[in-house]
């Protein structure tokens, strides 16, 4: 199978279960994968396809280093996926997949003025440092400006992006990666959400604890693919569609 190939599979397996998981905005949102050593060519959603119904040859192969992107007029990709996927593959090396999505609890976090993530459990202790926020909401990204002005905010040291009043961009050297984080983070902010709305005084994990916790979850054995190998494997049973 080459690379593209599998990417494909990759990302619709992470379409599928975004939808299931409610991380998604029905035909809103975006996942993308770069297929090359520059970033420039990557796979990604078409415009009005639902997460829910997503196949490996739906994705649009994308080329950054063409005029016309190398796409056709009945292949269409929304202006704020270009701009924003674009400009991260591009500026951010190891943001070989990129999934943008305004999940719900991460999400109303991001919506929480001068808000900090908290090292409240063991979940949250994974992003311990690695999370970057975007505090001025400058609504859709319609320029390929505002793409390298977020890309520039996540940087090289952070997976995550808090987008004030927007939402969250993920990213990971593998899809299978990404989707872990993507996953865990919304488990986290979830509680986060939950712990907060008792109004009871919260117990935060100490700082050096935390980033103890965080390095054990990074150096934890194949964690992200087992997970990613049991979603394609529950797929694979129930809705096999997927891969054509």
């Amino acid at each position: 199978m080459t690379r593209e190939q599998q990417a494909r599979l990759d990302l619709s397996v992470a379409f599928r279960w975004a939808a299931r998981l409610n991380l998604h905005e029905a035909v809103a949102n975006h996942f993308s994968v770069a297929v090359s050593d520059d970033g420039q060519k990557f796979l990604i959603n078409p415009a009005g396809r639902h997460f829910s119904q997503m196949r490996a040859s739906d994705l649009l192969l994308v080329d950054m280093n063409e005029t016309d992107f190398g796409i056709s007029e009945s292949q269409v990709v929304d202006p704020t996926a270009m701009n924003l996927h674009g400009q991260i593959h591009k500026l951010v090396p190891d943001a070989r997949c990129v999934l943008h999505t305004h999940m719900p609890y991460t999400t109303a976090l991001a919506c929480l003025r001068d808000f900090e993530f908290l090292m409240l459990d063991q979940n949250a202790c994974r992003f311990h440092n690695r999370i970057a926020y975007d505090r001025d909401y400058a609504g859709m990204a319609l320029e390929a400006s505002e793409g390298e002005r977020v890309a520039k905010l996540l940087g090289r040291s952070r997976s995550v992006l808090f987008l004030a009043n927007h939402g969250v961009i993920v990213v990971g050297k593998t899809v299978a990666q990404a989707f872990d984080e993507l996953y865990y983070l919304e488990k986290a902010s979830q509680l986060q959400v939950l712990a907060m709305s008792t109004g009871r005084e919260l117990e935060l994990i100490p700082n050096e604890t935390a980033a103890m916790v965080c390095k054990q979850w990074l150096e934890y054995p194949t964690a992200a693919e087992y997970h990613f190998a049991a979603l394609t494997e529950i797929l694979d049973q129930e809705s096999r569609e997927f891969r054509d």
